[in-house]
């Protein structure tokens, strides 16, 4: 008798089939934006790297790059890795052991334990400041802004941003409202790690004397005096708007008093003063 061999049930089998193809698939996936983002990152100023060398482990060792980028290994010195990828520097290290006549063949191993380079502090009149990772190339400054929540009521319009950029210092102050009403022609500038941004609280002014509502103003865009007694409520029933007196501060520190123009453009810190009717 012909012995009977039992056969895969026909569904079993296209879910063997199926399950091939997704395997196959995932293998062929490329690497996550997390892996290609460490193996594209350029190497900066605080990162801590772990550096090991293939069969020479007196060479492995976790060392800090300096403000310029710099690291001290053992038996080539100094090595510049500012800006290199983790590749490239791997590759400039052990042509460094190479070349020195240390090693025939070195394979060396970089990896990153901290990275200090890659992130942005946002600082000042925020809601939630701090610092923050620079999760993606091209990330811009409204973007870091939104991460922090955003300016709170009292802060400027304008962000201060400070960092390097080709080992020389950048500051540019950035138009938060142009970013928006300008499209292109606002600077949204693009970030790097270790940069800055600060946002000031906003330019105020002042308002006594017969006004409705004394205080502490924030500035407007292009705001006039005639505005600005607007803001403060006007003046009460025994003030008069055409009896007016503007402390300025000066370019030499000293405040000089003023008699201002309705149409005058209000400055941070004037101290407007709202005189009695002679009527």
């Amino acid at each position: 008798m012909t012995p009977h061999h039992p056969t895969i049930p026909r569904v079993f089998a296209t879910a063997l089939l199926a399950l091939s193809i997704v395997l196959a698939g995932i293998l062929m996936l490329p690497r996550s934006s997390f892996a290609q983002s460490r193996a594209d990152y350029a190497l900066g100023a605080g990162d801590l790297i772990h550096v090991q060398v293939f069969q020479n482990p007196d060479l492995s060792m976790d060392t800090r790059l300096s403000e310029n980028g710099v690291i001290t290994f053992p038996l080539i010195g100094a090595v510049d890795l500012n800006g290199l990828s983790v590749s490239a520097a791997e590759t400039k290290i052990s042509g460094q052991l190479k070349s020195g006549g240390f090693m025939q063949n070195p394979q060396v191993t970089i990896s990153l334990v901290q990275v200090r380079n890659n992130q942005i502090s946002v600082l000042g009149q925020v809601a939630k400041p701090g610092r923050f990772p620079l999760e993606a190339a091209g990330t811009r400054v409204s973007d870091m802004l939104a991460n922090a929540g955003g300016v709170v009521p009292g802060g400027d319009d304008i962000a201060i941003l400070t960092g390097t950029r080709d080992g020389k210092a950048f500051r540019e102050l950035i138009d938060i409202p142009a970013i928006f009403l300008q499209g292109a022609a606002g600077k949204d500038t693009v970030l790097q790690g270790g940069d800055t941004l600060y946002v000031h609280r906003a330019p105020v002014f002042y308002i006594y004397g017969e006004a409705q509502r004394p205080g502490a103003y924030r500035i407007e865009r292009e705001m006039t005096v005639m505005q600005a007694i607007a803001l403060g409520g006007g003046p009460t029933s025994r003030g008069s708007e055409s009896r007016l007196r503007l402390h300025r501060k000066a370019a030499d520190g000293k405040v000089h008093p003023i008699e201002p123009l309705l149409t005058d453009t209000v400055l941070p810190d004037d101290v407007l003063y709202i005189k009695e009717s002679i009527f």
